[in-house]
């Protein structure tokens, strides 16, 4: 197989540029894949883990001969990185980056770049609150959408190549405007971070807060899982996309005012309304938001506490030829036993799940 890129160079080896180093090379997408960054000892971390092939600790020399220059830096060195490297590319060479914001970028990025070398806006709009090349995944892109932010003067091939770059490391592709990006990730990304980290800050200031937080149960850790991602990342989000963000707060803001004064007034039926509103809104929402299977078809099985008892599952549901898309423990009672839900693309292959525990003597129901 000849790889679609001789040599794709990755500016900042994290969790999302060691995850696409990874998926690139496991798919011989890349010839080559050559890291660079501030810090030795990540990326010799990262060539252990196979998310490059080596590094160096020169941005030049890194680029030098790339095909692709991926910059997975924090946005507010994207157009930092660019400028130091543009003197340093070959011609044809196609430059992208993976920040979660993309006009200001975008706008600044066709003002420098010269002839010869394009600049294609990407957001892979995957990840977790986990950061570093040590988390990186080669299926972390698989089925998640991949959003590709051009501009009006961006060369067709260019975005082409990316697209299909997108496409080989597993994503569903998804060509946005810069602005209409922003909004959108404002709405559904950025406005959630900041309510997470608002009511965690918002419940550590009570009085004996450190009483209460031990009590948080699912919903509290669920709602806020999110605020333990990196501070100086998350910084350099709301700065670049502030704009977008403040529209967003306000937003929330009369909702939030609306549901308060329904509250303060009693008003039982309004209040249920809104409850009911959201409840519609959200149940219609793929199983896993940032994927594009538009549905799980899911089973909660009742299983006793002992050593293998998931991989045991899995061998059942193995053996019967049903693939499980997603698993996850949700509750245990140590010594006793708990719950596990498991996911599945298909009706039927939910059903032959269910058939094939209960045979093996399992509580299974269908949700």
């Amino acid at each position: 197989m000849i790889p679609e890129f001789n040599r794709v160079a990755i500016i900042g080896v994290g969790l999302i540029g060691g995850s696409l180093g990874m998926a690139l090379r496991a798919r011989g997408l890349a010839g080559e894949v050559v890291g660079s960054g501030s810090r030795a000892e990540n990326l010799q971390l990262g060539v252990e883990l196979g998310a490059i092939d080596r590094f160096t600790g020169s941005i030049e020399a890194g680029v030098a001969g790339a095909d692709l220059v991926i910059i997975a830096t924090p946005v507010s060195a994207t157009i930092t990185v660019l400028e130091e490297i543009l003197p340093y590319l070959s011609p044809g060479t196609i430059v992208t980056d993976v920040g979660s914001t993309k006009g200001g970028i975008v706008r600044a990025a066709e003002k420098l770049v010269p002839k010869g070398i394009a600049f294609v806006g990407g957001h892979p709009m995957a990840g977790t609150e986990r950061t570093g090349v040590k988390e990186a995944d080669r299926y972390l892109f698989e089925n998640a959408f991949y959003i590709i932010t051009p501009h009006e003067h961006t060369p067709a091939q260019a975005v082409a190549v990316l697209k299909k770059m997108a496409g080989g490391v597993g994503a569903k592709v998804i060509e946005m405007e810069p602005e209409r990006h922003d909004l959108a990730v404002a709405a559904v990304s950025h406005l959630p971070h900041f309510i997470a980290v608002s009511l965690v800050n918002t419940v550590a200031q009570m009085t004996a807060s450190d009483e209460i937080l031990p009590l948080a149960a699912s919903g509290f850790r669920d709602t806020t899982r999110i605020a333990a991602s990196g501070p100086p990342m998350w910084r350099d989000i709301f700065h670049a996309n502030r704009e977008q963000l403040l529209d967003m707060i306000r937003r929330f803001q009369t909702e939030l005012s609306l549901f308060e004064g329904l509250i303060a007034a009693d008003e039982g039926d309004a209040v249920e309304a809104r409850l009911a509103s959201a409840q519609e809104v959200r149940s219609s929402l793929p199983a896993k938001t940032s994927r594009y299977l538009t549905s799980l078809y899911e089973i909660v099985v009742t299983v006793p506490d002992r050593p293998g008892i998931i991989a045991a599952l899995a061998t059942v549901l193995g053996d019967a030829g049903v693939n499980i898309y997603d698993i996850e423990i949700l509750r245990v009672r140590e010594g006793e036993g708990g719950t596990i839900r498991m996911g599945f693309a298909a009706p039927e292959e939910q059903n032959c799940a269910a058939c094939a525990l209960q045979e093996q003597g399992y509580q299974v129901r269908k949700r």
